[in-house]
């Protein structure tokens, strides 16, 4: 057997020999890719501290990889379909690698942002690569189990990248949080070249880049109007975004229905199967990705954790990831789509809403059953929903196939972090207003409402000041505790009840057991009676 794999797939006459290894090689490359995201989580306070971020410019050190990571995942993975998909992931690889070298050498906040947008750029090749080889490498009866695997991965990185974040900032700057994805990217592209084969699409005309520019505004102005205009206000910015990505919308739809070969052939989400799990990822990850966004901050600010003791807290999620997948490729085989991803979204929801009972005085294991749940959620829902999504795109549009789903699970999970996290930071700026704003200066009370990190910021600083001292300083941390559980409580009430709403939808847009979804060569409107299995 030759050490580089060379052998195109579309030439294989059977199964490929190393197909599980290239699948770690797949799962390494996603896992870098997510990690970049929630790495930052506990990043966060060392690079503000020593860039001075102010709480804008913090928010676009972390969107900044968001917004072209969503927008470009469409459009690049029908790239990687028409030319190679292993060379679209080696290619992603390289870009993020690249972006990850200048994260941790530049020491300015427009520098910083500028890189993850670059890192951002790579992730949007990587992620749809990554499902797109899957499928063609793995036969029909065996992709479940790999995108099973694949889910579990992505889990993993939930909680790895804030685990291996704390562990490198217990001795190192911030810059290594970044540098660490080089070694691993490095080794995916060897892992890549001698164990995952060259595949692209048959037959494949040309690409529709006219879709894709309208997919990419459409998608970048929203995510961009999600972001600046709950954190920021709705000034002219967000709200000509917003109509941007509306009138982009209309336009994408439109083109879509008349082009004779459309970038993403928009009649497919009349295919409930496809429509129901597209709308289960995007739910999904909008409830999640906030809520373990704000509790992460409760364990850092409020409990007091390191970045190491964070990143160790989180595992349990982890772990209930792997269960849940464990659990799930058993069950929906014998249950159908419908029921384990109803079923994992109604966990989560579960999830979400037991965050209502977080007050000043929580501990960490009043968080545990949360993260136990949304894990298992995790583990349950999202395999089958990739796995349906996957299967109702032909193999010459795998690339597009995996850029639907990830897109939709990085606009659900940006959706909720901007929206989740507007709504967290009024209400704890309202419930310190009410209980120390008489007592503070109004510059002081504008950074202590500023996030939670420059509230207590301000309590160290009244620590030492003449004119306060300890005891007010306390009393201080004290309100900025209580105001910041507060906000979590509510955010998450109204998290938890778009989850239940979202979950209504799904069940109510999945067919049932025993469908027979509809093939390539059905209407575009064809009913679907009921649904058992995605097409493979």
């Amino acid at each position: 057997m030759p050490v580089l794999a060379t052998t195109p797939v579309e030439k294989m006459t059977g199964p490929y020999a190393r197909r599980w290894w290239a699948l770690v090689v797949l799962c390494l490359s996603l896992l870098i890719v997510v990690m970049a995201n929630t790495s930052l989580i506990v990043a966060a306070p060392d690079m503000t501290a020593d860039l001075g971020l102010s709480s804008s410019d913090l928010q676009w050190v972390i969107d900044g990889y968001t917004v072209p990571y969503a927008a470009l995942m469409l459009v690049l993975g029908s790239i990687g379909d028409k030319y190679s998909r292993r060379g679209a992931l080696i290619t992603g690889l390289v870009v993020f690698a690249g972006g990850s070298v200048m994260g941790s050498l530049v020491d300015g906040t427009g520098l910083v942002v500028a890189a993850r947008a670059i890192m951002g750029v790579g992730a949007a090749v990587v992620m749809p690569a990554t499902l797109s080889l899957l499928v063609a490498v793995f036969p029909k009866e065996e992709r479940a189990r790999a995108i099973t695997a694949w889910t579990a991965t992505s889990g993993l990185a939930i909680a790895a990248g804030p685990l291996v974040a704390g562990w490198l900032l217990e001795d190192h700057a911030w810059g290594s949080t970044f540098l660490v994805n080089v070694p691993i990217a490095v080794a995916a592209v060897a892992g890549a070249l001698v164990l995952v084969p060259p595949s692209r699409a048959a037959g494949m005309g040309r690409i529709d880049y006219v879709g894709g520019l309208l997919s990419i505004v459409s998608v970048g102005s929203l995510v961009y109007a999600s972001i600046e205009g709950p954190h920021f206000g709705w000034g002219a910015g967000p709200v000509a975004a917003a109509v941007v990505a509306g009138v982009g919308l209309v336009a994408f739809v439109a083109w879509e229905l008349r082009h004779p070969h459309p970038m993403l052939d928009v009649r497919r989400f009349l295919q409930r199967p496809f429509s129901g799990s597209m709308l289960a990822v995007l739910f999904f990850f909008f409830g999640t990705y906030g809520a373990i966004y704000y509790a992460t901050q409760f364990l850092q600010f409020v409990l007091g954790y390191g970045a190491l003791e964070t990143g160790v807290r989180l595992l349990p999620l982890a772990g209930a990831v792997f269960v849940g997948a464990a659990v799930t490729g058993r069950l929906t085989p014998k249950l159908g789509v419908r029921a384990t991803v109803g079923s994992g979204m109604a966990l989560g929801t579960v999830g979400v809403l037991l965050l209502v009972l977080i007050e000043k005085d929580s501990a960490y294991a009043d968080f545990l059953a949360p993260m136990l749940l949304l894990g298992l959620a995790i583990g349950l829902s999202v395999s089958p929903a990739t796995d349906t999504i996957m299967g109702t795109f032909p193999e010459s549009e795998l690339g597009v196939a995996g850029g639907a789903n990830d897109t939709a699970l990085e606009l659900g999970g940006s959706l909720g972090i901007a929206v989740l996290g507007s709504l967290l930071g009024t209400a704890y700026r309202d419930e310190l207003a009410d209980l120390v704003g008489n007592r503070l200066p109004a510059a002081a009370l504008d950074t202590a409402q500023d996030s939670v990190g420059g509230g207590l910021a301000v309590a160290e600083r009244l620590a030492t000041s003449p004119d306060a001292g300890p005891r007010q300083a306390e009393a201080l941390a004290g309100a900025v505790h209580q105001s910041f559980a507060h906000g979590v409580a509510t955010t998450s009430l109204v998290g938890g009840i778009i989850m239940a709403a979202g979950t209504l939808i799904v069940l109510a847009v999945l067919p049932g057991r025993g469908a027979r979804p509809r093939t390539e060569g059905d209407p575009a409107g064809a009913r679907d009676a009921e649904y058992s299995e995605p097409a493979r």
